[in-house]
């Protein structure tokens, strides 16, 4: 019996429970109910439908609307030039300044698009397919082979970093053992027609890891990926849309592709991804195509898709994304809690007490009285909310997020030439006995830089000043707690200023501070936390 036929035999998976309507009875202009502060884990997944607003605010968008959107979708370019990607690397590796590697890295991502008219034209707001006729443009990237290899060598598991799913007769499945997966089973699995979902391929892949820890800082926000196998005639999932900007990177065979348009203005760039759909929910696609090797495809989150392999070829893809929970929203979720709190500290008008019958003119069951109360009520509220943006603390928000960032962050990895010239490649070491080669220390004269331009930041929470940074990351999202420690109060403009001088490299002694040994001294602490390296190796 094969693997797939023993785990149909003993799945006792129950059905996903009915979609129930909301009871709760809606406000004309509910506002949504406000999540607690923080962001919430990635690959969180809607459990249901959102309740019906007042006769549904945002209705379906009209089919005229729609066929005027489609013409707008696609855009094909064909590009048959490509680099080697080992090459590519290490010519990026030589760029001075990561954020122009990270910039060099994307256009070669998309190419021939220009990334200028990409950010302008279609980022988070249609999708944009390139055909290349170049089987070999993203080799080096990813493979089966190298799969396999993962598979045979590494300690890959059900559920954290492999999924085994299908899709048949319109009912999307997961089939995934307990524990260790290992290539009797998994390709047992692939063999039965099961797709392969990696979930952390930057972890066992160097490759990835190198091109996903350059992108994130052109993004500015965590760049993940998955990798997806599957067999020829089959279908791992079903018509859904996710809560990423997607980068569909065909790697191998093909692939049957349909994308369709966000069923409402409610799914427009979506907070959480959706559940499964049925072909009946989501209408006709505005684009149909065959990605083959060397294809590129986008779209934005909220765009429902869905791919299946034709009979003749297996696929292999890889999913770049990045951007989630990176909205203004997201800011402001952080930012208007902070300031309220603050308003009413300082402000006596958010202290005064409400009316003493407000009760009976508000609320639900109140809101379609033609009530004179009522307009008063609202325009007093109108009032303290715009005052409450002259307390928003824009700038510790910001900081939060970027807290959140650096710990989503991967680490860099580092060149031949950084390691040499950071602590990763200090020469100390035990021989014949002995512990040899501390003999070099850092000076006045080192000239020093940080290892990249967004891998440490500077910030407050009022009462300390943390420095956060990503050099001690895991490749596996979020395994580690994130890292920072406090900075002296007289170190933070010796540490601004080496942040802002990147990419230059500057000497230690010209650090802001009151003495040479202080500034030694915070040299040789960022220099054993990995932050920053020396111009030449110690």
């Amino acid at each position: 019996m094969s693997a797939f036929a023993l785990y149909q035999s003993l799945s006792t998976d129950s059905p996903a429970p009915a979609k129930t309507a909301s009871l709760q009875v809606v406000e004309k202009k509910k506002k949504r109910k406000r999540k607690e502060n923080g962001v919430s884990k990635v690959n969180t997944v809607k459990a249901q439908l959102k309740p019906e607003r007042k006769k549904m605010r945002k209705k379906l968008l009209k089919s005229a609307q729609r066929e005027e959107a489609a013409e707008m979708q696609v855009e094909e370019c064909v590009n048959g030039d490509s680099e080697d990607l080992d090459a590519l690397l290490a010519d990026l590796a030589k760029v001075n300044n990561s954020r122009e590697r990270a910039s060099q890295l994307f256009q070669w991502l998309i190419n021939p698009i220009p990334a200028k008219t990409f950010f302008r034209d279609t980022w988070e707001k249609k999708p944009i397919l390139v055909q290349r006729k170049n089987p070999n443009y993203y080799k080096g990237l990813f493979s089966t082979a190298e799969f396999d290899r993962i598979l045979r060598q590494e300690d890959v598991q059900y559920g954290v970093n492999l999924d085994v799913t299908s899709y048949t007769n319109g009912t999307r499945e997961t089939h995934n053992p307990p524990g260790r997966a290992l290539p009797f089973t998994v390709w047992n699995f692939y063999e039965s027609g099961c797709s392969l979902r990696m979930l952390n391929p930057q972890a066992f892949s160097s490759t990835v890891w190198n091109v996903l820890s350059i992108l994130q800082e052109q993004f500015g926000s965590m760049a993940g990926a998955n990798v997806y196998l599957t067999p020829p005639g089959t279908q791992g999932f079903a018509p859904h849309y996710d809560d990423i900007e997607a980068f569909i990177v065909q790697l191998e065979g093909k692939k049957h592709w349909r994308v369709y348009n966000p069923r409402t203005e409610d799914e427009v760039l979506p907070v959480l991804s959706s559940p499964n759909f049925d072909q009946s929910d989501i209408g006709k696609p505005i684009l149909e195509v065959v990605l083959e090797a060397g294809d590129l495809l986008y779209f934005p989150r909220g765009f429902i898709h869905q791919g299946e392999c034709l009979p003749d070829a297996h696929s292999l893809h890889i999913t770049i994304s990045s951007y989630q929970k990176n909205s203004w929203g997201d800011l402001m979720q952080k930012m208007v809690p902070a300031a309220l709190e603050i308003a009413m500290e300082e402000d006596v008008e958010f202290r005064q007490g409400l009316p003493l019958d407000y009760l009976t003119y508000m609320g639900v069951q109140n809101s379609d009285k033609d009530d004179p109360r009522r307009t008063k009520f609202f325009s007093r509220i109108e009032s303290l909310m715009k005052k409450l943006t002259t307390y928003a603390p824009v700038d510790a928000a910001v900081d939060q997020k970027a807290r959140d960032y650096l710990h989503d962050c991967l680490p860099p990895m580092l060149s031949p030439e950084e390691s040499a010239s950071s602590v990763k490649g200090a020469p100390v070491r035990w021989e014949r006995g002995q512990v040899v080669g501390v003999g070099a220390h850092i000076t006045t004269q080192t000239k020093v830089r940080v290892l990249r331009a967004g891998c440490a930041r500077l910030c407050s929470d009022g009462e300390a000043v943390h420095l956060y940074y990503t050099t001690d990351n895991s490749r596996v999202y979020h395994k580690e707690e994130p890292k920072s420690f406090e900075i002296n109060a007289e170190h933070t403009d010796a540490i601004e200023f080496l942040i802002h001088s990147y990419p230059k490299f500057v000497t230690v002694g010209s650090f802001p501070g009151d003495s040479a040994e202080d500034r030694v001294a915070l040299a040789e602490l960022l220099f054993e936390r990995g932050i920053i390296h020396t111009a030449e190796p110690l």
